[in-house]
């Protein structure tokens, strides 16, 4: 997202960030009644536009969501290490559901309470695929979102999962992503407020925000990749915001060791036209097979922040990129060292987390032909004929700007710049040979009369 930049006043340094409440909440696919607008602290409008919900609506949602979540039982209610769930035990589940009419049940909607894929397994011989990984029960937070009863990370679920089979082929020319960015009117009219300003000895920038704000207009919203009304859609807007929120220090990490980039940098800047620009991206180990390719490993910690300068003409547009400063450098490095911690606080960047490693696993699958190999028939997941009902959501569109400010050595930086990258084909390419993956082949078989899940 870019923002205009080249003003030279007496006032130091500001930076201006896009942003809007958005924490992760469960979808309730396959429920009537319980589709909302309503996302964990924010609403849109039915022209798209982005606003803040009210104490009143937030309490609503918390209380609908807890009437409409049921706890996890019998086994499902334990942790597992290694927890199985066949792809074609799981699509068989919800035509059950789907032919009598009912609402798809928790177990369904939250994947056995699944935390991450680590193994995608094939089975020709059962005309199955597997997918693997830790799994523990599911409460309701007091902010709505539904996490782990154990580790306090969100839950995976089967919206995301269809959402990320269903997008291979739209993202294959240019992955998956999210951006907020602003108008040229918007541009225009900030550089002609801040060519004015003068701030008096003493004055704090931060007066200026309400002008700024007016000035700077609504920010675009952008999305690739994905189906723009989707869950999924939601999250990469969602992660994209507290990202900026937390670097501008505009709310706090909480967590000791990710301060702000304000607090970081200031009195450090001194280049008044680079502007730095943070983004999400997958961040895996070699994706490691069997020598037959019946067994593929995810391993790594599947996001990371990057980060680079953005230089900015005087007309506010991008004329080129710098080296990354290396406070903006250390500040990404930051995140991504605590983003399993930043994953409890929010859990909009577990959820990201979780839906790159679906994605990750649906690019394998079509990429490998994992289906073609195992014999089995993947068409209501992949949306062919049938489909897995999903909730849907307004399209965010719009959002408007709040302001942070740092004083510096040079003129004013005005930046809004960054979002969310997935390419999962890249991560698909990189291989690796792994030998002892034939014993988790074996460990993790279905035994005679399972569900549609096992434990290992």
């Amino acid at each position: 997202m870019k923002c205009p930049q080249g003003l030279q006043v007496r006032v130091r340094h500001a930076i201006c960030i896009a942003s809007m409440i958005v924490i992760a909440t469960p979808s309730f696919a396959g429920q009537v009644g319980v589709r909302q607008n309503s996302v964990g602290g924010v609403m849109v409008d039915a022209g798209g536009v982005v606003r803040a919900a009210t104490p009143m609506e937030q309490q609503k949602l918390l209380l609908d969501v807890r009437a409409k979540v049921r706890a996890a039982d019998g086994e499902m209610a334990k942790p597992a290490d290694l927890r199985m769930i066949s792809l074609k035990g799981l699509q068989a589940a919800i035509a059950e559901a789907l032919a009598t009419g009912d609402d798809l049940p928790e177990e369904i909607r939250y994947l056995a309470g699944l935390q991450r894929i680590e193994y995608v397994l094939a089975y020709p011989e059962q005309n199955d695929i597997v997918i693997a990984g830790p799994a523990e029960p599911w409460i309701v937070r007091d902010d709505a979102a539904v996490v782990g009863a154990i580790s306090g990370q969100p839950m995976m679920l089967i919206d995301d999962l269809v959402t990320a089979m269903q997008s291979v082929e739209a993202a294959r020319q240019g992955g998956i992503s999210c951006s907020i960015e602003p108008t040229a009117e918007g541009h225009q009219r900030l550089n002609r407020l801040l060519s004015k300003v003068q701030l008096r000895n003493g004055q704090n920038p931060k007066s200026l925000e309400p002008q700024m704000k007016q000035a700077f207009g609504p920010q675009m919203v952008k999305l690739n990749g994905v189906p723009t009304d989707s869950h999924y859609a939601r999250i990469l807007v969602a992660a994209d915001y507290q990202m900026k929120r937390i670097a501008m220090g505009l709310e706090s990490s909480r967590i000791a060791g990710l301060p702000s980039y304000l607090e970081m940098a200031r009195g450090s800047i001194t280049q008044s036209n680079a502007n730095p620009r943070w983004w999400m991206a997958c961040d895996y180990n070699s994706l490691s097979h069997s020598d037959d390719k019946l067994s593929w490993k995810l391993s790594g910690r599947g996001v990371k922040t990057m980060t680079e300068n953005d230089l900015i003409g005087a007309n506010g547009q991008v004329v080129g990129n710098a080296k990354a400063d290396p406070k903006a450098q250390k500040w990404a490095d930051l995140m991504t060292e605590h983003y399993g911690e930043l994953s409890q606080q929010f859990p909009v960047f577990g959820q990201l987390r979780n839906m790159i490693d679906m994605s990750v696993v649906a690019t394998l699958i079509v990429q490998e032909r994992l289906d073609e190999t195992a014999g089995v028939n993947l068409d209501l997941l992949m949306g062919r004929g049938s489909e897995v009902p999903v909730a849907v959501y307004t399209a965010p569109a719009a959002i408007s700007p709040e302001c942070s400010f740092l004083r510096g050595r040079k003129g004013w930086i005005v930046t809004t710049s960054g979002g969310v990258d997935i390419n999962a084909f890249e991560i698909v390419e990189n291989q690796a040979a792994d030998a002892t993956l034939g014993a988790v082949h074996s460990k993790a078989s279905a035994a005679a009369g399972s569900t549609w899940w096992w434990n290992g």
